[in-house]
């Protein structure tokens, strides 16, 4: 009887032990995307893509923007050890100029929290860079 309860009893604190391990982690592909130059109007949507490769259930917890032109949308449901998931970002590209935002990730893993990262250059669509201008120049002369 004592040798089942000494079992019992250890067999409890190593499950307690492992339990206490498990825990969720996740890896992006990348942590910057870069829209390059970009017309105006152009699809300003681009994705994210990670792994849990914890051994606990991921939870995104929320993903917020440091502006309204940038909007970020994400798994709600838990994301189980090894599977992938996707932060879906939408910039408004009738803003023009620089992309330069950060997107906030917080989650049930350690780190809590995640700063993804978005850049490039919203240009009108009739715009002609200068660099294209004096490249077609020496091509027609």
């Amino acid at each position: 009887m004592k040798n089942l309860i000494a079992v019992l009893f250890v067999s409890l604190i190593s499950f307690a032990t492992y339990a206490q391990d498990a825990k969720p982690k996740i890896e992006f592909k990348t942590n910057v995307i870069d829209y390059g130059t970009i017309e105006k109007g152009a699809d300003g949507k681009r994705t994210f893509e990670f792994t849990n490769t914890g051994n606990a259930p991921l939870i995104i917890e929320n993903a917020k923007s440091t502006c309204g032109c940038t909007v970020p949308s994400w798994p709600k449901e838990p994301i189980l050890p090894g599977e992938t998931g996707e932060i879906i970002v939408k910039y408004n590209t009738n803003n023009l100029n620089k992309i330069a935002k950060t997107i906030t990730i917080t989650t049930n893993a350690e780190p809590k929290t995640v700063a993804l990262r978005i850049k490039g250059m919203v240009v009108e669509a009739n715009k002609t860079s200068v660099l294209e201008k004096k490249s077609k120049s020496i091509i027609e002369e």
